[in-house]
């Protein structure tokens, strides 16, 4: 959809709700861009492979956490590789493959006539093809029946067969999220991303419950939704890191230094880290691996997790994000107002 036909049936569209799954508004699909592509197994079930490995292993080490592919796994690892057998202009550059969903990265090298969710709906087919032949469909529908009237799925009649293969049949969830290409190094991040998949389950299975995501978390008058390490708000001594945007490198160096000699002799530092002096003050302490917590003004769902860069930090306890502010689908510029009302609560947060 265009903007011109986006904005004129936005009046009708009702709420705007959370959502992975919407498309760039004005973005064709067909035109010559680097996709990032997640999709997720219908109800999130672990059909794809299993997770093994040490979450501690280094990364070069037999014990790596890695996924071993099911036979669902294989036949969906064939069918992603085959896209471009079927749409030329499109080039396969990575997969990887989790128990319950993928991530791919896709490059359409020339202009499409078709678009790109044309080349999804068609993987997704081949798929589908193959969860009702490996039998998983059969086993979804025989689940779901009350157990009185389950029957094997070859003794039925043909048009029950088709029936059940039309109500269970499809692998997936509706839709996929994407992310386009914008930047320089941001491909790097993106392979990078993808291959640290298994270790970030295998660590978050190892500490499940500082990655999973907390709503309702009240702290004077306002309500946060909470990832990481919640005791950290109990701590005796909290110190608030603000920085003005004005002060010189020089100054930032020292103000570095002042927090983590502080962090060191027992402070939890808490920061929404706004400024380049307190992202600075943010870094070392996360290289140091003292305590933080951390204000961001971008909020939670349900399936959110802490960026790649918090997860050592989240898994050994000395780390906590905490949204005050609604998950949005598109990360808004942040206004003064909004600095502000961040620098207000973390000042709350050490005082309580």
């Amino acid at each position: 959809m265009d903007k011109e036909a986006f904005e004129q049936h936005k009046p009708f569209a009702g709420e705007k709700k959370p959502s992975m799954l919407r498309r760039r508004v004005g973005h064709d699909y067909q035109s010559r861009r680097v996709y990032l592509i997640t999709m997720t197994v219908d109800g999130r079930r672990p059909l794809l492979g299993t997770l093994v490995g040490n979450a501690d292993a280094p990364d070069d080490s037999p014990e790596a956490p890695r996924v071993e592919p099911s036979p669902l796994g294989l036949e969906v690892q064939r069918c992603w590789l085959s896209i471009h057998q079927y749409y030329p202009e499109v080039e396969v550059l990575a997969l990887q493959l989790m128990p319950d969903h993928l991530h791919g990265i896709l490059f359409v090298t020339t202009h499409m006539e078709q678009h790109l969710s044309m080349a999804i709906k068609g993987f997704k087919a081949g798929c589908n093809k193959a969860y009702r032949r490996l039998g998983y469909a059969a086993t979804l529908l025989q689940q779901r029946e009350p157990l009185q009237q389950r029957e094997p799925l070859q003794q039925r009649e043909p048009s029950q067969q088709s029936k059940a293969d039309r109500s269970h049949g499809f692998l997936w969830s509706r839709g996929f999220n994407d992310h386009i290409l914008e930047g320089a190094g941001e491909l790097d991040r993106w392979f990078a991303y993808l291959r640290d998949n298994p270790r970030r389950l295998a660590v978050r299975r190892s500490h499940p419950d500082y990655f999973r995501v907390r709503f309702g978390i009240t702290i004077g008058t306002q309500d946060y939704a909470a990832i990481g390490n919640r005791f950290l708000l109990q701590h005796p001594t909290k110190v608030q890191v603000q920085c003005s945007r004005s002060l010189t490198d020089e100054q930032i160096a020292a103000m570095v230094e002042q927090m983590l000699a502080k962090a060191r002799s027992g402070a939890v530092l808490v920061s929404p880290a706004i400024s380049k002096g307190e992202q600075a003050v943010m870094r070392a302490a996360l290289d140091a691996r003292l305590p933080l917590i951390f204000l961001t003004p971008w909020g939670f769902n349900e399936f959110s997790r802490p960026g790649h860069q918090y997860y050592e930090a989240c898994a050994e306890g000395r780390f906590l994000i905490l949204a005050p502010w609604p998950h949005e689908n598109q990360r808004m510029p942040l206004t003064r107002n909004m600095c502000l009302a961040l620098n207000a609560m973390t000042a709350a947060i050490c005082q309580g």
